[in-house]
């Protein structure tokens, strides 16, 4: 047992012996069905998660299954920003209403509660914690194929919260280029570990940009070292993301569902392959 055990297993990663075996999950509303839930989680902040989440719930959503995102990274919500979300979920006056795309994917965040978008959520861990698991348990999650849960950086309350509260299936690890690669990879799969949940491949973003005259791929990071870490951790490189102008005004227009590229549809397909028998 730890030194200062507040025995909370809640909010305690240690494999200590007053840790209860098979701790239960948290139950989804008697109105709601998931039946995957994918986490997209990186060592580090400032990698894209967000936007690596986005694609993944439009192309599923494309490939003719029901797609949500449960933003979970209630200090720094962008999701809603993707998606041109400007209304305030609801309430049937039990449960909470998620807000619904122009494509029909379904989405909660902190940002769809807040009169002001702007306005910092200022909480400590816990209630950040709490709030994720209310976003798991008292939205109403309609029939959803694949869920995309987008997670804060790091390895703290938020990401341990998810991976014991929420049936997580797997886990896409987004990565950058850079040295600093092996250590957000070994970070975000480490703790992956820990929990028994599999990492489904790993997505590298800001690979290279594409010259608009001569079209050549440019590494402005340096050669990428991706690849080398998939195969040291037996991992595999599913999709790569280059930084790219018309994505990104997607984004900030709000409109990512109009997106023509096929960046990730590899990624999709491994989800699709990998998880057809859970």
């Amino acid at each position: 047992m730890a030194e200062e055990c507040t025995h909370d297993c809640s909010t305690c990663s240690a494999n200590c012996s007053s840790r209860p075996q098979g701790i239960p999950k948290e139950e989804l509303n008697v109105l709601s069905s998931v039946k995957h839930v994918i986490a997209v989680v990186s060592g580090k902040g400032g990698v894209g998660k967000s936007i690596v989440t986005s694609m993944l719930a439009v192309l599923m959503q494309r490939k003719g299954y029901k797609t949500a995102i449960l933003d979970a990274d209630i200090t720094g919500p962008s999701i809603p920003k993707n998606f041109g979300l400007k209304e305030r979920a609801l309430s049937n006056g039990e449960f909470l209403l998620p807000v619904s795309t122009k494509t029909g994917i379904d989405i909660m965040s902190v940002n769809l509660l807040l009169e002001d978008e702007t306005r910092p959520v200022v909480w400590r861990g816990p209630v950040i914690a709490g709030t994720v698991k209310q976003f798991w348990t008292d939205v109403v999650w309609d029939e959803v194929d694949y869920m995309f849960v987008d997670m804060p950086p790091g390895t703290g309350d938020v990401p341990l919260t998810v991976f014991q509260s929420l049936p997580v299936d797997g886990i896409i690890v987004v990565t950058t280029p850079q040295d600093l690669v092996s250590m957000i990879v070994q970070k975000a799969a480490n703790m992956a570990k820990m929990m028994n949940v599999p990492v489904l491949g790993l997505v590298e973003n800001m690979s290279y940009v594409v010259c608009p005259d001569c079209g050549k791929k440019m590494e402005i990071f340096g050669e990428s070292k991706t690849h080398k870490i998939a195969d040291k951790f037996g991992y595999e490189l599913v999709g790569k993301l280059p930084i790219d102008a018309r994505l990104t005004a997607l984004c900030d227009k709000g409109i990512i569902e109009l997106m023509e590229n096929d960046y990730l549809d590899n990624a999709a397909n491994v989800i699709e392959k990998k998880l057809a028998n859970n």
